[in-house]
């Protein structure tokens, strides 16, 4: 039985399901972002009650199509952001519409109506936080941060961070160091 999690974005996420399936005694043969597949079928008062301590930690056992498309799309676009290491070879809007198997203007318009925000805006934010995250690393340079996150040049990168954050990415990694100056200090 497939169980569908809605706000489950990270490995942490994964943890805190498994340890509430294990919990409930109940076995799973997967769980990924999103979603969490269990051999048994759970009665209605066993889902409440897993949905009770999910939403304890901010996730959420999800029945509506349209809320669960909509996570599916968040949860592909993190995916592709924060843990592949491929190269996205065609239009985020052809991408999405292939792995979901609807039309992209479908998909773009139910994003819209429950998220408030585009689709492109949602990903472009996540690709800014992956580009702070990989900064705060400090294992890559901006040049191959802008190449691993597939953008068309480094000048593309800067426009969009200062663009969605104020400030320019070398700004960001000062204020990093200069943090780190300062807390050596005290």
């Amino acid at each position: 039985m497939k169980l569908l999690i809605r706000n489950m974005v990270c490995v942490r996420c994964k943890m805190v399901v498994k340890s509430e399936l294990d919990k409930m005694g109940l076995h799973y043969t997967s769980v990924d972002l999103g979603e969490a597949n269990i051999i048994e079928n759970i009665t209605p008062e066993q889902r409440k009650r897993l949905n009770e301590e999910l939403k304890k930690t901010g996730l959420e056992l999800m029945d509506n199509k349209d809320i669960i498309l909509t996570e599916k799309i968040k949860n592909i676009i993190i995916e592709l952001i924060h843990f592949s290491e491929e190269q996205l070879k065609v239009n985020l809007s052809d991408y999405l519409s292939e792995k979901l198997n609807y039309d992209y203007n479908y998909l773009a318009n139910l994003f819209s109506e429950m998220q408030g925000i585009t689709i492109e805006k949602f990903f472009i934010k996540n690709k800014i936080e992956r580009v702070k995250e990989l900064i705060l690393y400090d294992d890559l340079n901006i040049t191959e941060i802008s190449y691993k996150l597939n953008y068309s040049s480094v000048a593309h990168l800067s426009n969009q961070f200062k663009k969605i954050t104020g400030i320019t990415p070398s700004q960001f990694k000062q204020l990093k160091n200069n943090r780190r100056v300062n807390a050596e200090i005290e």
